[in-house]
């Protein structure tokens, strides 16, 4: 049970650190074909998930506890030449409930997080940086909706 609270407690600080307060994001539309759109989802330890549906519009819909929010997001069309898609979003709408860590995102947050897609398709990894030593979280392709 600690081990598990210990992984929570390392995911939700990961995701609070990538916070970038005073950047301004473009919404970017990408092609119905970009690998990640979809439904991405990840379960955590305390029997808790979050959901992150990427639509091609440039448009993010998350849950997260009770946590449900909007946002707008820019992604990179290819990965880097370090094989990571750089991912900045937005929240542009929220309903002021808790998340999945008891804490409440702001309308207006902004995070740039860096992912690094599996061959597979079906999993990625989610990054600080463009290093694999810097993923806090890996997420499963729930559904392709794009």
């Amino acid at each position: 049970m600690l081990q598990q609270i210990r992984l929570t407690a390392v995911f939700l600080l990961a995701l609070a650190s990538t916070e970038v307060c005073a950047q301004d994001v473009q919404q970017t539309t990408l092609s119905e074909a970009h690998p990640l759109l979809g439904t991405w989802r990840i379960d955590l330890p305390n029997g808790c998930f979050e959901e992150y549906t990427l639509r091609s519009d440039g448009t993010k819909l998350s849950r997260s506890g009770e946590e449900r929010n909007e946002a707008i997001f820019e992604i990179s069309e290819h990965p880097s030449s370090k094989g990571f898609y750089r991912w900045v979003d937005k929240i542009t709408k929220g309903n002021g409930k808790p998340d999945c860590g008891g804490s409440i995102t702001e309308v207006g947050h902004v995070a740039v997080n860096f992912i690094r897609l599996h061959p597979s398709g079906k999993r990625l990894l989610l990054c600080e940086a463009e290093s694999m030593e810097s993923c806090f979280a890996e997420f499963y392709m729930k559904a392709r909706d794009v």
